[in-house]
């Protein structure tokens, strides 16, 4: 059974199942994450996303990291898992995201984020875990926390 972070799914709602792959990147007592803002749901993220057909999870953690940072990553480890239900107005879908947690080494910048409306930061482990966006995120960057 994997843990539950967030809203109870509604009732008679179909939710589709998505599964992803999310990164804790440390660097001392800071973290790479990423800042999303459409314009209308601003969110501090942990980098990752869905995991496409056929993709394997650690490929999609390297193509999503990079994408949304611009980072390259080394020696990704899953560390845990979590599901959430939840509203993804960009693809106008109610999903049971799937999310498979990796801790990584952040090895070196390629370039500016190619995802649209993200912006990689650094930013202390302890203030990252009051500013994400969602609960599951918050709880693995604080088991990361507490272990500083």
């Amino acid at each position: 059974m994997i843990r539950r972070f967030g809203e109870t799914p509604e009732k008679g709602r179909t939710y589709t199942r998505r599964p992803g792959v999310y990164a804790l990147l440390p660097q001392g007592k800071d973290l790479l994450v990423t800042w999303y803002d459409d314009g209308q749901n601003p969110e501090l993220q942990l980098p990752g996303g869905g995991i496409d057909p056929g993709e394997s999870p650690i490929t999609a953690l390297h193509r999503e990291v990079f994408e949304e940072t611009g980072w390259l990553i080394a020696a990704p480890r899953r560390i845990g898992a979590f599901r959430r239900f939840t509203y993804m107005p960009e693809y106008d879908l109610w999903a049971e995201k799937i999310c498979m947690i990796y801790s990584a080494r952040p090895v070196r910048p390629k370039g500016p984020p190619r995802e649209e409306f993200h912006e990689a930061l650094w930013m202390d482990t302890a203030v990252a875990v009051q500013m994400l966006g969602n609960e599951g995120d918050r709880h693995f960057a604080t088991r990361h926390l507490n272990r500083l």
